[in-house]
């Protein structure tokens, strides 16, 4: 069977090694004459797992001692809901930074939780840069600062930590976590769902400094609460444990490849490569967010009408190249390039795109 490029904004491409090693143990798990997903979370078997994929994930990260690492069920949707509810009083201001479709859905969540100040935006320049630290209206007294580290429908991406004083820097780094280095000390919390560049669907990791878990923040169910959560490591529940197994399949396969550095260059090159194709068109590919600004992880661009992009779509994929349809909130063609994506196939889509305009253009 031969593997197509699988350009998918998430769920996304995994690596074909860790799919083809989950297959091999889906029925008999090294030997326990069962499959992973069907033993108990609190066996050993999976308690080795689980210990596993925390300590590979700490080290791929370099997350610091006193941080918690968290495997949660969801996704980062529910984190933006619970991040409230556990980090500020009833009412309290949180600021937020937006920059995109997320950064607005950060909010919808948060609202009915905290006063959630709009401290920046760029929507009026449809979301197409990232607003001048400058001119950020930052509170004091809020709980916390939220910024989306990559918006992942608009392609714009924070290339710098901003500095936030002595409010805690809560981060969305569901598509750019583990794609270059990071200073994971300059925030208070991040979180990412993994089905872009750590797993499947269906599990989010959230990062937390530790003093933070002694916010009381609001009335809320246990299962709601971090702490508890980080008391039991990550077991308050029975967790979703394929999902967790496989995403420390996917650690595991990162830090034999070199780790976040070696992805930090692959994923410069590839973006790259798109990036100058598209510069490189004469205006058949837009892309029009700000260059300082531009996400390596998710390209959308523009060809001169909307019937070229359906025909952009059908014959990318009939060539071997899926999932390059633009999100519906903005149109067009998006490429999403995360670690899994090798360099050859950012090849291939520039490929394509050059062909594709000398037939069309």
């Amino acid at each position: 069977m031969t593997r197509a490029y699988n350009f998918s904004a998430g769920p996304a491409a995994l690596p074909e090694v860790v799919l083809r090693q989950a297959q091999e143990e889906m029925l008999d798990w090294h030997g326990a004459g069962a499959s992973i997903v069907e033993m108990s979370h609190r066996g050993p078997e999976f308690m080795a797992v689980a210990a596993a994929a925390e300590a590979d994930l700490r080290q791929l990260l370099s997350v610091p001692d006193d941080y918690a690492v968290l495997f949660l069920p969801g996704g980062a949707t529910t984190q933006q809901a619970l991040i409230p509810m556990n980090f500020a009083s009833p009412g309290q201001r949180a600021d937020y930074v937006l920059t995109g479709h997320w950064g607005k859905t950060a909010v919808k969540q948060a609202s009915p939780y905290v006063s959630a100040h709009i401290a920046a935006s760029s929507e009026a320049n449809a979301f197409r840069d990232i607003p001048a630290r400058a001119d950020w209206q930052l509170s004091p007294d809020a709980a916390y600062v939220h910024i989306t580290a990559n918006e992942t429908i608009h392609g714009v991406e924070f290339r710098d930590i901003p500095d936030t004083g002595d409010v805690p820097l809560v981060a969305d780094f569901s598509s750019s976590i583990a794609s270059e280095p990071l200073d994971i000390s300059r925030f208070g919390v991040i979180y990412a769902g993994a089905q872009k560049n750590l797993g499947p669907v269906g599990i989010a990791v959230v990062i937390i400094r530790r003093d933070l878990l002694e916010r009381t923040g609001q009335p809320r169910a246990d299962i709601f609460t971090y702490a508890s959560h980080a008391a039991r490591d990550s077991m308050l529940n029975t967790p979703p444990t394929w999902n967790w197994y496989l995403a420390g399949l996917v650690f595991k396969w990162m830090l034999a490849e070199g780790g976040v550095v070696e992805f930090a260059r692959r994923n410069a090159a590839k973006a790259a490569l798109v990036y100058s194709a598209i510069d490189a068109s004469g205006g058949f590919y837009r892309n029009e967010v700000a260059v300082s600004a531009r996400s390596r992880m998710n390209i959308p661009f523009f060809l001169p009408s909307t019937d070229l992009d359906a025909r952009f779509v059908a014959d990318a994929k009939a060539a071997g190249l899926l999932a390059l349809k633009g999100h519906k909130a903005v149109g067009g063609i998006r490429a999403s390039l995360y670690n899994a994506i090798p360099v050859a196939g950012a090849e291939a889509l520039v490929a394509f795109m050059a062909d594709f305009q000398q037939r069309h253009g």
